[in-house]
């Protein structure tokens, strides 16, 4: 079973270049299939490309899903670099 969470993106550039790096760069560490849902399509959080094809800005909601051995972990650590980064 898939874990997922709610952000609402509240940075003004919203998901721009370096944030998004940032969040690929944090999926990219663990083993389960990580993606970010905007607005009807799902991109692959791995894939830097995908998650700028999205163009998710200020005030958007996205949701994060991740499914395998480590999604909890994965769901965690993404959330602490939303947070960090003050992108939700």
């Amino acid at each position: 079973m898939a874990t997922s969470k709610d952000f609402h993106i509240v940075a003004e550039t919203g998901i721009h270049a370096r944030p998004a790096t940032l969040l690929v760069q944090t999926a990219s560490k663990f083993n389960s299939d990580v993606n970010l849902d905007y607005k009807g399509k799902s991109v692959n959080l791995k894939s830097i490309m995908g998650v700028m094809s999205l163009g998710v800005g200020q005030g958007a909601d996205v949701t994060i899903t991740a499914d395998g051995a480590d999604e909890a972990e994965a769901i965690v650590a993404i959330e602490e670099t939303m947070t960090k980064e003050g992108l939700a």
